[in-house]
């Protein structure tokens, strides 16, 4: 078999791989979210559908692939059908892009734990985010609702804002690791994760990733108080799951890049290295339960006014700090 062929074949079977874990892993997510919550709460949650509840995810695969998908009748027909699709598919590109394991030796050759290793895979990460933020806007301005469109405005003002200072804190990182490439950035920390150099930088990317993720406190275009159920009101069905499949696997990637940024990747004693990775990127989805079960909404102005007038400013300090430090080391 000829390297080329063999290239290919890995490549597909990676593919399928990641693919297949990261739909269960985002299934099962939303089955954590519901018992973890049912906890905060003092209640139970799903615990009837299987032993413990965990054939609850399949139930409710199946209960969204059987109900009726409804369109309204004054909807743009191509982009109400395109918007969940925009939800769904950069997060799932942006996990292709995540180095899960320390390389192997297939064929006498050394193989990534990665779909792709790109020299720019920090700047596509951040492409593939933008290209999510047309998914929320999409829905909304094409349902044809004024509580959707409402509810699409805030998240693109938001998801845009907050996409400012998620990229802001990465600078650091990479002038740190002096690379672009992720696999380099987790070698670069075989030393010292960047969370002990850079704990301003972590906490900016990680409020950050929050608000990318529409989750409590940030969780505006969402805000069923106001908005019915915000830009997705009037999907339902399998198009309404694509959202929500959407913005779990966002949870699980983004939790990946923060422990491949910050926390050193996939290094870690003991334990085999894809391990340490899967602890480390679910401890951020943990988080996010956690906070969703214990903070209050936002108000909107608060919302902008913390991304623009706090973290914006304190991200830009934290650049100039940063290279400062590393002209004064390069000189000593």
């Amino acid at each position: 078999m000829s390297y080329d062929l063999i290239d290919i074949a890995l490549a597909f079977g990676k593919i399928a791989v990641i693919f297949m874990v990261i739909l269960l892993l985002a299934a099962y997510l939303v089955l954590a979210e519901r018992v973890l919550l049912g906890r905060i709460q003092e209640r139970f949650g799903p615990n009837r559908v299987g032993p413990f509840g965990l054939l609850q995810p399949i139930a409710d695969g199946i209960k969204m692939l059987v109900k009726e998908d409804v369109k309204p009748a004054g909807a743009d027909k191509w982009l109400f059908y395109l918007a969940p699709a925009m939800a769904a598919i950069p997060a799932i590109m942006i996990v292709s892009l995540i180095p899960f394991g320390a390389p192997l030796t297939f064929f006498g050759r050394p193989v990534g734990m990665q779909v792709v290793d790109l020299n720019v895979g920090l700047l596509l990460f951040i492409g593939f985010s933008s290209i999510a933020v047309y998914g929320v806007a999409l829905g909304g301005w094409a349902s044809n609702s004024k509580y959707s469109l409402l509810g699409s405005v805030r998240g693109l003002a938001q998801l845009i804002s907050y996409e400012i200072t998620m990229g802001l804190s990465l600078v650091p990182v990479v002038m740190l690791a002096r690379s672009f490439q992720l696999s380099e950035i987790v070698d670069a920390q075989k030393t010292g994760w960047f969370i002990l150099y850079q704990p301003i930088a972590f906490l900016i990317f990680l409020i950050s990733i929050v608000a990318e993720c529409r989750r409590i406190p940030f969780d505006i275009p969402e805000a069923e108080g106001e908005l019915v159920a915000g830009f997705h009101t009037e999907y339902s069905g399998l198009r309404f799951g694509l959202f929500f499949v959407g913005e779990y696997i966002n949870i699980i990637a983004l939790g990946g890049l923060a422990a491949t940024f910050f926390l050193g990747g996939w290094h870690g004693p003991l334990l085999p290295p894809v391990l340490w990775f899967l602890i480390k990127a679910l401890a951020f989805a943990f988080l996010f339960i956690w906070l969703r079960g214990t903070l209050p909404r936002l108000r909107y102005d608060q919302l902008m006014h913390f991304c623009w007038k706090v973290l914006t400013p304190v991200a830009l300090l934290n650049i100039l700090a940063t290279g400062w430090f590393i002209l004064l080391v390069g000189k000593g």
